[in-house]
């Protein structure tokens, strides 16, 4: 009989699910298989047709701090699978422009152009720019490396990707913008918040719910962007 332990986030009781070991998958595969399974967020995004769990954290973050508003020209990096740029569409509307980057190839989301590209490659920048055609109103990253098991080469991994955002984001973004960017706790990213703030009205750290309790994820959230 399957066990119901209680969802400490809602209150409720939900059935966990048990994943067999099989050929050919390995113990980590399993753990993150039954993992997604047993992911409330998971369920949620698929009832409501959202292409990841990750839509949820946008959600929680701009419920929070205010940051789509209709008409918003939007810069997705790191995009794939999509979720965001779900989201984002959904506020912006027809009168605003939003543009995705990512390695991933990602089947297109209504209102929305993505594009197939590393962001670290010199020309990534200046497509994403001229796809634009003017400044944007909010560029947000959910970027990440690849994670090595190594606690320090992620953080140092991910905050290098965090800065090459910043560092765009302060070249495109309109007087009054915003800039979102996921970030690993570490020590280091206090430096860049230091530098944050000299260029935004207001700075700080959140950790959506949607984020999964044991994932040392946080975003930056930097608003009002000094131009």
């Amino acid at each position: 009989m399957a066990k119901k332990p209680r969802n400490a986030k809602s209150g409720s009781r939900m059935v966990t699910t048990h994943v067999k070991s099989a050929r050919g998958r390995t113990t980590s595969s399993v753990r993150w298989l039954q993992r997604q399974l047993n992911d409330p967020y998971v369920a949620k995004a698929q009832k409501a047709g959202y292409r990841s769990r990750a839509a949820f954290k946008l959600l929680e973050l701009n419920e929070r701090f205010h940051l789509i508003r209709a008409g918003d020209n939007i810069v997705d990096l790191g995009c794939a699978p999509g979720g965001w740029l779900q989201v984002a569409a959904e506020i912006v509307g027809a009168q605003g422009k939003i543009i995705g980057i990512d390695l991933k190839e990602i089947e297109q989301v209504p209102g929305t152009h993505s594009f197939v590209l590393d962001f670290n490659d010199a020309n990534a920048p200046d497509i994403l720019k001229a796809a634009l055609g003017g400044k944007a109103n909010i560029v947000m990253s959910d970027m990440a490396a690849n994670a090595t098991g190594h606690a320090a080469t992620d953080h140092i991994r991910i905050m290098s990707l965090c800065e090459l955002a910043f560092d765009y984001a302060r070249q495109v973004l309109a007087p009054g913008g915003h800039f979102i960017c996921k970030v690993l706790k570490g020590g280091t990213e206090g430096e860049m918040l230091s530098i944050m703030k000299r260029d935004f009205e207001t700075v700080k750290h959140a950790k959506p719910k949607a984020s999964r309790d044991d994932s040392a994820e946080s975003y930056v959230i930097a608003l009002g962007f000094r131009g």
